[in-house]
């Protein structure tokens, strides 16, 4: 399997298929694909995996992609502005916001996870339920606005705002501190509460949360009026 990703801040990726292969993706996420790629809806991993899926916010069902005498191509994006990050698995697993996953090689595992601490899911901006991708193979990931990328080592800590954080190796730690003193969390504009990742391990994080997006461009949305 080859890819491509084109685009600045709408970005698409664009995969090539050899005879054989296959990938899934998330419904809704294709753009476009060669003629000669067969289109089939699935529940990956059976029923269970799909209503847990619909758990975490995304579709009971899946769609693969498959060429069909010869090599082909399939291309997907995400639905807000913003970078599609590449992740290579290799016998590993790594969690994510739910909103995060775009597609996979088949050999990767879609699953949910389930926040460690109840004021994590509480608090983090990403609810109790997160996903989980697990074995070998490429997945990708759709961020909203621009990417920053880390390799924590085993101690560092760095603190991010909810909502900001796309996903980290399963080895980091995720955690919700409060935000200062009593005068920084009534005054300082930052919220009650930021997420704690703890290293070892790679952490992605997005420069915008589209929920504050979403409420940024709310008073400007053309309101219906009740007249006389």
């Amino acid at each position: 399997m080859q890819y491509e990703i084109t685009g600045d801040n709408l970005q698409m990726v664009t995969i090539r298929l050899a005879p054989g292969e296959s990938i899934y993706a998330e419904a809704g996420a294709m753009v476009n694909m060669s003629g000669n790629v067969a289109m089939n809806t699935l529940m990956k991993g059976g029923l269970f995996k799909g209503l847990k899926r619909m758990v975490s916010g995304e579709s009971l069902f899946v769609t693969e992609f498959t060429p069909q005498g010869g090599s082909g191509f399939a291309s997907f994006a995400g639905n807000v502005p913003g970078k599609i990050v590449p992740l290579h698995l290799k016998n590993s697993e790594f969690i994510a916001q739910k909103d995060a996953f775009l597609c996979a090689e088949q050999g990767v595992d879609l699953d949910i996870a389930f926040t460690k601490r109840i004021r994590s899911g509480l608090f983090g901006g990403e609810g109790f339920v997160l996903q989980r991708m697990s074995g070998s193979g490429m997945a990708f990931l759709h961020c909203c606005g621009d990417v920053i990328e880390m390799a924590l080592e085993p101690g560092e800590v760095v603190k991010v705002e909810t909502g900001l954080v796309v996903g980290f190796d399963s080895t980091v730690d995720y955690s919700i501190a409060v935000a200062g003193g009593v005068s920084t969390v009534l005054f300082g504009g930052e919220g009650l509460f930021l997420t704690t990742l703890t290293g070892p391990g790679r952490v992605i994080l997005q420069s915008m949360d589209i929920a504050k997006l979403a409420a940024s461009l709310l008073p400007y949305l053309p309101r219906e009026t009740s007249g006389r």
